[in-house]
């Protein structure tokens, strides 16, 4: 790999803020969203490869012929959060002490440039795929899956493949997602709460309009500004609550103490009042993280972010957020789960315990990718230890030598995948 050349290339894809806002023509998620979509298949189509633009909801590099192979990523984004709380800007990459810095580095615009460079690389050596493979590029993973939806509705999808958005050495189960918005009653004295940006970032800020007591604004360590009080926590991906620091959770005492709000709340949503954190299977245990905060006509709005247990019914999920509250199913995510004895979860484990000399098995998580959209597909890198795994967090990075251990993984996996037919 031409590292250098990467690095400017990942370069003109952070620069675009590809968080989904308003639709424009031909950007069904938004103008930077569709502006980065282009500068990617731009990139491809410099390198010689067949590229293909789906109206703005995904694009698509292709190489060889053959029955198809599909690896899917994506190029938007969730929210950069305060800008005041990263070390350097998160639309300009950044490099330092051996690592790369921006939204997006690792989730998931690195990993899908790793792929077309691992292409590219393939292609200069002159080999010739047996199978078409085809590298998807979603605009609309991290908000909606609309991009998906094209995909299907239009006969466009892959049958089998990998999605490079997660942690090596291969995912073969992921957990249910259901994001849903549950009402609590309150205090009329309660004005206006809001908090959150994303419904699957740990929630790392809270702004309530209320009345106000210094006592206990020091004794949960609140602030007062600008006639709010103000909760402050960090952010993290959803599906690992533990890494983060609610700023829900911080304030709900509050609340309580003023009478505006009763314990049960806090309790349902942060203390496993309801039980319903006791189920777990080999995929995990279910985690449950209250991400976005807001009155809606008179009532406190907690939206959830709920990953649960492969094996676990959808339905028997509904009833336990029943027990909790009235509450609004948003979305779902059916769970993802591949037989470890497959050939393609075999293949790639064998590819990555032969490059990087280590004897791992396939594991499972709680995040959610493009994997659980595949009839037999996996989940692939690019993440080689946990601690490392930052995706939706201030500081974003992904370090340089894991890049470069990364893209050997991939060339030899593709390799492997697509020599035959």
């Amino acid at each position: 790999m031409d590292f250098n050349s990467f690095k400017n290339d990942l370069a003109k894809l952070i620069k675009y803020n590809s968080v989904q806002t308003s639709p424009a023509e031909n950007a069904p998620f938004g103008e930077q969203n569709a502006e980065c979509l282009k500068e990617f298949l731009a990139l491809a189509s410099s390198f010689g490869f067949q590229t293909k633009n789906y109206e703005g909801y995904a694009g698509e590099v292709v190489f060889g012929n053959g029955k198809d192979l599909g690896i899917l990523c994506h190029l938007d984004i969730v929210p950069a959060g305060d800008k005041t709380l990263w070390n350097s800007d998160p639309f300009t990459l950044t490099e330092k002490d051996g690592k790369l810095f921006g939204r997006g580095v690792l989730d998931d615009k690195g990993p899908a440039l790793i792929i077309l460079y691992a292409l590219k690389e393939l292609k200069d050596k002159g080999f010739v795929p047996k199978r078409k493979i085809r590298l998807i590029l979603g605009c609309n993973e991290e908000t909606g899956w609309g991009c998906i939806e094209y995909l299907k509705n239009h006969d466009l999808m892959c049958e089998e493949g990998f999605s490079p958005d997660s942690d090596f050495p291969v995912i073969y189960a992921e957990k249910g997602i259901v994001h849903a918005k549950l009402f609590f009653d309150c205090d009329k004295s309660l004005l206006s709460v809001k908090g959150g940006t994303a419904y699957n970032m740990v929630c790392d800020k809270v702004e309530a309009l209320c009345p106000v007591n210094e006592k206990l604004l020091k004794k949960y360590d609140l602030s007062f500004l600008d006639g709010k009080i103000i909760s402050t926590g960090k952010t993290a991906h959803g599906s690992l609550p533990h890494k983060g620091k609610n700023a829900i959770l911080k304030i709900l005492p509050y609340f309580e103490d003023m009478g505006l709000l009763d314990k049960s709340v806090r309790q349902n949503l942060f203390e496993n009042a309801s039980g319903i954190l006791n189920y777990f299977d080999d995929s995990g245990n279910l985690t449950l993280s209250p991400d976005v905060i807001s009155l809606e006509n008179g009532k406190l709005a907690v939206i959830i972010d709920i990953r649960y247990p492969a094996l676990m019914d959808f339905e028997k999920v509904k009833r336990e957020i029943d027990k909790i509250a009235p509450n609004e199913i948003l979305s779902h995510q059916k769970s993802l789960y591949t037989d470890k004895n497959s050939k393609l979860v075999k293949t790639l484990c064998s590819v990555y315990n032969d490059v990087c000399k280590e004897e791992k098995s396939p594991i499972a998580i709680g995040g959610g990718t493009y994997a659980r959209a595949l009839k037999n597909g996996v989940a692939y890198g690019p993440c080689f230890k946990q601690e490392d795994t930052v995706c939706h967090e201030i500081n974003e990075y992904f370090k340089v030598e894991d890049v470069k251990k990364a893209f050997d993984v991939y060339v030899k996996a593709i390799v492997l995948l697509t020599e035959k037919e």
